[in-house]
């Protein structure tokens, strides 16, 4: 399990180190500077602020202070907004972004697993078949459709939830739901799929033969092998989730990090956007190496142990 979880460890390391590297390389592929919009300033006084930010380096100077900076955190300053920490913009918005996220992924969870396995418990039957349906719409239609038909619906129409803001708990109910009906949709065929797959299997079969109560083989057998592919799924699922829809974010006036990242590629203010990407791509990394890591202690399958090793 050493190995496996060190395994784990160098590709988190490296994929950061990449993300990092092909981002700025991106950036710097851009034509232009941050300031090319800003044609009223002298050119004296636009070289000293191409000096004050470093841009006036060769390119693998940026590059080196760019990898020397990351590694002790420092994400950069704001090129555009009165040279603030790329880090403030971080710790000020992305609690929204958080907030929402972590909801609306419990919301898609508790509700995807338990139309998946009403689903499957009820092959072919009327819950079978409106489970699905759901499933269906809520892959159908886009995120910003729905969230458009909520706010008409549920805050114009029939003004029960307000349409901008989280200034309280009902707030959170319709972007939540906007956020969370397609991997709710995405959970609940997965999870259908998945349990029917297992409750057919031979040694569901011999489970029930040896006189198990049906209690006894869902709790040991069939919950813990069907749930299997949703834990996969979990780690990029909350990491997209929590940082945040853009689309959602704008739709219903909320202030989180999604915002602020749109808004700083309107501004091509390099240091924000290198930053926020690579806050983004650590959250979905993290994620998935939590995932894995949690896939390796639920199926004893995946983890080499010096068993193996000593096998081979």
């Amino acid at each position: 399990m050493t190995r496996y979880i060190l395994n784990k460890v160098f590709f988190f390391i490296l994929s950061l180190f990449m993300l990092a590297s092909i981002t700025f390389m991106l950036m710097k592929s851009i034509p232009g500077d941050p300031f090319m919009s800003e044609k009223n300033i002298p050119p004296e006084i636009k070289a000293r602020i191409m000096a004050h930010y470093g841009l006036d380096k060769p390119i693998h100077e940026q590059y080196g202070i760019y990898l020397s900076n990351l590694v002790q955190g420092n994400l950069g300053i704001s090129m555009k907004m009165q040279d603030r920490e790329v880090v403030e913009f971080i710790r000020d918005s992305f609690p929204f972004s958080m907030k929402l996220g972590i909801v609306a992924v419990i919301v898609s969870v508790l509700i995807g697993v338990t139309l998946g396995m009403t689903a499957a418990f009820n092959h072919r039957k009327m819950l079978d078949t409106s489970a699905m349906v759901l499933a269906v719409v809520g892959v159908s239609v886009p995120s910003f459709v729905m969230a458009s038909i909520l706010q008409w619906l549920l805050g114009v129409k029939f003004p029960i939830f307000n349409v901008v803001g989280l200034q309280e708990a009902k707030d959170y109910v319709l972007p939540t739901i906007a956020l969370a009906a397609l991997p709710i949709a995405f959970i609940a065929r997965l999870t259908r799929s998945n349990m029917l797959e297992v409750l057919h299997s031979d040694y569901i079969k011999t489970a029930r033969s040896k006189g198990l109560s049906t209690w006894t083989v869902m709790q040991r057998h069939v919950l813990r092998n069907g749930i299997l592919p949703v834990v996969t799924y979990l780690g990029p699922l909350t990491a997209n989730v929590i940082t945040g829809s853009f689309i959602i974010e704008q739709i219903f006036g909320i202030a989180g990090l999604g915002k602020i990242y749109v808004m700083s590629i309107g501004n091509r203010d390099y240091s924000l956007i290198m930053g926020i990407t690579i806050f983004y791509g650590l959250i979905l990394m993290s994620a998935r190496f939590i995932t894995d890591l949690a896939y390796g202690f639920i199926d004893p399958r995946i983890k080499l142990g010096k068993r193996k090793e000593k096998a081979a």
